[in-house]
């Protein structure tokens, strides 16, 4: 079957996405052929936004940029319907092209399903080894392990402040409490920063499996998203996300057949960028002025309602489920000795090319 994917992430729609992909269903509606018109979150070529990929079915998916409403009769009938690539068009494909240099250093561990998949798909999630790492968790790690497994991998936290997750979350476990809480920090305020929220909008069920998995290895058994509401994209796709999770038993209570329960939660931010520090964050959850706390008392001690919590941000959790399917060696293999693994830019700015790119830490921004 012909499948054609549209980026319909936040960079799309600004660029006009939505109209070429109505443009294209109205196209096809009349024909006999077999098209599967998908959307997808954001591809990182923002640059050349609308994007719309086809793969005839035989395994080479060609990528057009640039996709306007007037260009959607002529892709309809030469690429969908004739079969026939339109060359002056692709950006990624078959052949070089001038955008391929975009991609060549990237490595996608983060951003591994975004573009790829249609984030409202939980069946496109569990297709791409989605929610198994949180079975093979459940089923083979103690929590011990998970946490040394964190560390083995040298996961720094992509928030800002690049403390070991490992050795966060140790601290959050090894404190006691009847009762511990897991946060994802998605309260992204820095001027042109788009990571958190490509991400939430392209695969949200990464960050819900990742805080999952945080959970069991601190012994939390319930979580908050705190996410600003200037992102209702995000916002709506992560809904409909931890909707789709707790149906399939992968949220809620006795998780895979075991013994661990794990209930997730929004909130919505009001746009105060003091409140991406975590402790302004946990008194915003808590419904009072998002103003930060004096530390000690660590959240990992005494953070939302004065239970020991464990906060992390969106790209961090991320990486989690990637880890621990793969390993902490195949993470530490990229990056450079003082910091492994990957990390997600966004560009922006007076730049020929904006967008978002992955790439191993340790990469210079002139090499960017």
């Amino acid at each position: 079957m012909t499948t054609v994917k549209v980026g319909l992430g936040t960079c799309g729609v600004s660029a006009g996405a939505e109209k070429t992909y109505a443009a294209l269903k109205e196209a096809l509606k009349d024909t006999n052929i077999e098209v599967s018109i998908l959307e997808t979150g954001c591809m990182g070529m923002c640059y050349r936004e609308p994007l719309v990929e086809v793969s005839n079915g035989n395994g080479i998916p060609y990528l057009y940029g640039d996709m306007t409403v007037d260009k959607v009769g002529r892709l309809v009938e030469e690429q969908i319907i004739g079969k026939t690539p339109i060359e002056s068009w692709i950006i990624h494909g078959h052949h070089a092209t001038s955008d391929d240099s975009f991609l060549n250093n990237q490595t996608r561990i983060v951003l591994r399903n975004c573009g790829n998949i249609n984030p409202n798909s939980i069946d496109d999630y569990v297709a791409c080894n989605g929610y198994a790492a949180l079975k093979k968790m459940l089923s083979e790690m103690q929590p011990e392990d998970v946490v040394q497994t964190v560390l083995d991998s040298g996961l720094r936290g992509r928030g800002g402040g690049g403390f070991l997750t490992g050795m966060k979350w140790k601290f959050a476990a090894k404190t006691e409490g009847e009762k511990k809480y897991v946060i994802c920090n998605a309260d992204e305020g820095d001027p042109g920063a788009f990571m958190d929220r490509s991400v939430l909008e392209g695969d949200p069920h990464s960050i819900i499996e990742g805080m999952a998995i945080c959970a069991y290895a601190i012994g939390a058994d319930e979580g908050y998203v705190y996410v600003r509401a200037e992102y209702p994209k995000a916002i709506k796709h992560l809904r409909n996300a931890i909707s789709q999770a707790k149906e399939r038993g992968y949220l809620g209570k006795n998780i895979f057949g075991s013994d661990f329960n794990f209930q997730l939660k929004i909130k919505e931010g009001a746009g105060a960028f003091v409140c991406g520090e975590e402790t302004a964050l946990i008194n915003s959850i808590e419904g009072k002025r998002g103003t930060p706390r004096f530390r000690p008392p660590y959240p990992a001690v005494k953070g939302l309602w004065q239970k020991p919590t464990n906060i992390n941000n969106v790209e961090t959790l991320a990486n989690i489920p990637w880890i621990i399917l793969n390993g902490p060696e195949a993470f530490s293999k990229f990056g450079s000795d003082d910091s492994k693994g990957t990390k997600v830019f966004a560009l922006a700015g007076k730049i020929a090319r904006g967008g978002l790119v992955e790439v191993p830490m340790g990469l210079t921004i002139k090499e960017v």
